[in-house]
């Protein structure tokens, strides 16, 4: 089923408030920016129980709805500024390049969104241990400062999120880790650094 088609059964007071509640999940399924059951803990913070009450419902459902189409729009744009880029000669954007595409965020209010994940990461233990891993060591420096101050980091860790990034993404591109423990480790990593670099980026 389409987003939309969804959308409108949540909205549909003849159903029961439960199946309501499921299609907003199936919504979420298909637009979970920041992970699926991040999205669903972002909707509750800002909405209010909404398996239970039918005005949250509504409410989770129209802070989605205002994600998806902020979300939209950075795809058009994003599409309007390819073209004039192919237009000069520029057949592929630059890996530094927001692509919303590719990279996630909470549209609309991406540092609140990437804020949140983190916080609900760290509370349901999805950052792993940094162990004997300077690149994680570096990493939850930068989580809790980030979470501290509401995604400001000091000058001296402003470089450390990118070099995270590009660390992880090296070591995930790199084939050496044939342990899939270790390789699921670098993913869970490098998700809560996009995170990291999103509320910096916009703090």
């Amino acid at each position: 089923m389409s987003f939309n088609h969804l959308a409108r059964q949540v909205r549909d007071p003849a159903l029961p408030h439960g199946h309501r509640v499921a299609r907003l999940r199936s919504c979420v399924q298909l637009y979970r920016p920041i992970g699926f059951r991040a999205t669903l803990s972002l909707l509750g913070a800002k909405a209010g129980p909404y398996a239970t009450d039918e005005r949250a419902l509504l409410r989770a459902l129209a802070v989605l709805e205002g994600s998806r189409e902020a979300w939209h729009g950075e795809l058009r744009a994003f599409d309007r500024t390819r073209r004039l880029a192919k237009a000069r000669g520029a057949r592929q954007p630059r890996r530094a390049e927001r692509n919303p595409y590719r990279d996630r965020w909470w549209s609309g209010a991406p540092r609140e969104g990437a804020l949140h994940a983190l916080a609900f990461l760290c509370e349901r233990g999805g950052i792993p241990a940094a162990g004997d891993d300077p690149v994680a060591a570096d990493l939850l420096r930068c989580v809790s400062a980030c979470l501290a101050s509401g995604g400001a980091l000091a000058p001296e860790e402003r470089l450390l999120p990118a070099d995270c990034v590009r660390s992880l993404v090296e070591r995930r591109n790199s084939g050496r880790e044939d342990d899939w423990t270790a390789r699921l480790r670098t993913l869970d990593l490098l998700r809560a650094a996009r995170h990291v670099e999103v509320a910096t980026a916009h703090a």
